[in-house]
């Protein structure tokens, strides 16, 4: 009789594990085909997950802000995400999306822009549009240059909300990523410098030091002499009272390092003597 009821009809006589594992016949493994077959699937296996994480470094890691861009990428590589903000003329945020729909940025969860504002902060790459100067806005006391709004309002048009791609040459001195960008319109990539200039609203940049133009410093600078024969934007007011950038930036300098004084100076003063 079967004790217990649920215990198998087996009559085989009962093997311990030992006696198992000591049947095993091992020369199998002994093979030398049987070897090389292990080898090269370890050898696959360690050279996929050495590429996947190459390319996932390379092309689909998200870069949060400029401090986090290494040099050695620095004209080999765009970033290519979405304009979330216009400061000035000629600079903007992005949030970089590598990889754009294809690695689910828009579309899977987790994989969106933040919708507040707050919540971008230390999340978006500052970006000097190369090769132009636009017109100076209302900074650190000084006044707006003449057509400064007109340039923020067509850079705002132009690029805020929209995908761009932006080819980084070098990091400038306010830890903004200094680059040519280009945006989709219609059916065309567009230069973002390039049209800012044909519009009127932006110079050839002139700075001494650190100008970046790609391969495109003819065209801009044909394409400027362009507009300014057109007076498109800028160039339709007088002559007489034309200002480059530069020009108002080497002008108002001093307004900066005096509200500099007015603030720190006073402030010193009264650390060290306890009076205003």
């Amino acid at each position: 009789m079967r004790w217990p009821p649920w215990s198998s009809n087996s009559d085989k006589a009962y093997v311990s594990w030992q006696d198992s594992l000591n049947g095993t016949d091992w020369e199998h493994y002994k093979d030398p085909r049987t070897i090389s077959v292990v080898l090269v699937a370890s050898l696959a296996g360690s050279i996929t997950t050495i590429i996947a994480s190459k390319v996932y470094r390379s092309s689909i890691r998200r870069i949060p802000e400029a401090g986090y861009i290494k040099p050695t990428i620095f004209r080999k590589k765009g970033l290519f995400g979405t304009v979330t903000r216009v400061g000035d003329g000629d600079n903007f945020h992005l949030f970089h999306q590598p990889g754009g729909r294809l690695t689910g940025w828009g579309w899977l969860p987790g994989r969106r822009i933040p919708g507040k504002k707050a919540d971008l902060k230390g999340k978006t790459i500052a970006i000097r549009i190369a090769g132009i100067d636009a017109p100076e806005g209302a900074h650190f006391g000084k006044p707006a240059q003449p057509y400064s709004a007109e340039a923020l309002k067509w850079l705002t048009d132009y690029i805020l909300d929209r995908r761009v791609r932006a080819y980084i040459y070098r990091r400038d001195q306010y830890d903004r990523m200094v680059a040519t960008v280009w945006v989709r319109r219609r059916f065309f990539r567009k230069d973002v410098g390039k049209e800012m200039l044909r519009a009127g609203l932006a110079t050839v940049y002139e700075g001494t030091k650190g100008a970046e133009f790609g391969e495109s410093e003819n065209e801009y600078r044909k394409i400027e002499e362009w507009a300014q024969a057109r007076k498109r934007g800028m160039w339709a007011a007088n002559a007489k009272d034309y200002e480059s950038p530069r020009d108002y930036k080497i002008r108002t300098a001093h307004v900066k390092e005096r509200k500099h004084e007015e603030t720190v100076i006073p402030g010193l003063w009264k650390r060290l003597t306890g009076k205003k």
